[in-house]
């Protein structure tokens, strides 16, 4: 094993590590925008909205990080952000509707 490779798994490593506590942060402030956890009585439009850019953001690091998709192809990438934009938005306008 070279050093250049002991490095880059260290790397991925860190990598990993902050994206799970970036996962578990997003689970937090989630969980405490909940109307069981504020003043709110109800779900307002921004509350919701905030829910829904929290769990695109959850989605796009667990295919980021945790299914290897930073190591793919440009193609595979762009098409799994993609994919996520259109099926997150659908969710909100479907909702909003």
């Amino acid at each position: 094993m070279t050093t250049a490779t002991t490095t880059e798994l260290r790397r991925d490593k860190r990598v990993i590590v902050c994206a799970w506590i970036a996962l578990t942060a997003s689970t937090l402030v989630a969980w405490r925008l909940t109307p069981g956890h504020t003043d709110a009585s109800g779900l307002d439009t921004g509350l919701i909205t905030g829910v829904v850019i929290l769990g695109l953001i959850k989605c796009r690091l667990i295919i980021r990080y945790f299914m290897e998709i930073r190591h793919a192809p440009l193609w595979l990438r762009i098409t799994t952000d993609a994919w996520l934009a259109v099926i997150w938005i659908a969710l909100l306008a479907i909702y909003l509707y």
